[in-house]
Order: C-alpha cells, then sequence, then structure tokens
C-alpha cells in the first residue's frame, strides 16, 4: 500500500498537498463499478442467472472476492488516473532540473 514520495524517472512529487488524494475514492468507486459490471455480462453471458439454483449468489460472492483481492492495484490505478487530472504531463521531463512544483506539501 506504499507509494514512493516522488516518481523514480522524472522526480514529480506524488503527494501535491495535504489530503490530495480524496478524490481518488470517487474514481475507485467507477473503477469498482465498472469492473463489477464487466463480470456480471461475462457471467450472464457464459453461465447465466437464475435463483433456483442460487447462481446470482455465487456471483455476488465471487464478484466480492474479485474486488477485495484486485483493491490494492485499484487503489494505486485510481492514484495515477487522479494525479494525471491534476499534472499536466512534461515533454522536456528528461532536462536535468524540471523545476520546483507549483504547490507543495511541508
Amino acid at each position: 500500500m506504499k507509494m514512493n514520495e516522488k516518481c523514480p524517472v522524472c522526480g514529480q512529487r506524488m503527494e501535491i498537498e495535504i489530503g490530495f488524494y480524496y478524490g481518488t475514492s470517487y474514481i475507485s468507486y467507477a473503477l469498482s463499478v465498472a469492473l463489477s459490471s464487466a463480470t456480471f455480462v461475462a457471467w450472464w453471458l457464459t453461465i447465466g442467472f437464475s435463483l433456483e439454483d442460487h447462481r446470482l449468489f455465487y456471483w455476488i460472492g465471487i464478484n466480492g472476492l474479485l474486488l477485495l483481492y484486485l483493491q490494492p492495484w485499484l487503489m494505486r490505478l485510481s492514484r495515477a488516473v487522479w494525479l494525471s487530472f491534476f499534472v499536466q504531463y512534461n515533454m522536456d521531463w528528461e532536462q536535468p532540473d524540471p523545476g520546483e512544483p507549483e504547490r507543495t506539501d511541508a
């Protein structure tokens, strides 16, 4: 669950300001809903749903375990997406001194 303080390639600080990553919960929620929708459609097309033999409940259980297992990757992906909303791509990132970021925490 630990993230780097700075990007190992370009040196961009990951924690731009205190509380910066609170918005990642929205991104993580959207990714979880998208993943659940994809597994729902895949289950429906391959196995199907029926309340008589509890296939719906099997999907709910497997989907819950899948989301629990993938949570570390979903968290990192949502942080990367959130960071890309606020940090513009610098085409000259290979230059030795990219300069200090505009806002930083103490």
